[in-house]
């Protein structure tokens, strides 16, 4: 595991963002969707391609609060640009499970 220093992590800048619209991303290589993810006034609404089909349908995720990392460079996927990564982690079988906080926060909110 490589060590980072605090101020590296200082510089990931990671959101709570609410999912207003889901959608299937037929064009990506492997099984994904479409995200639109509300991050508040400062930020506004950011598009994020996830691979998260096995555990999640589009309707189970309209409306969930995600968290994201909101200082990447947009990533072009297929016909799609990626502009936030959203978080999560790997089950047994390698699907993504998605980070989850505890209680709603203020979209926009920063991981501290």
């Amino acid at each position: 595991m490589a060590e980072i220093s605090f101020d590296d992590f200082l510089k990931v800048d990671i959101r709570a963002g609410t999912i207003v619209e889901a959608q299937e991303f037929a064009q990506a290589r492997k099984p994904a969707y479409k995200l639109k993810i509300d991050f508040g006034d400062e930020i506004g609404i950011k598009k994020s391609s996830a691979q998260i089909t096995v555990h999640y349908s589009c309707d189970d995720l309209v409306g969930r609060q995600v968290m994201a990392v909101v200082n990447f460079p947009p990533r072009q996927i297929g016909p799609f640009m990626s502009e936030v990564l959203t978080l999560g982690y790997s089950d047994e079988n390698g699907d993504i499970v998605l980070s989850a906080l505890e209680r709603p926060v203020p979209n926009g909110s920063r991981l501290h």
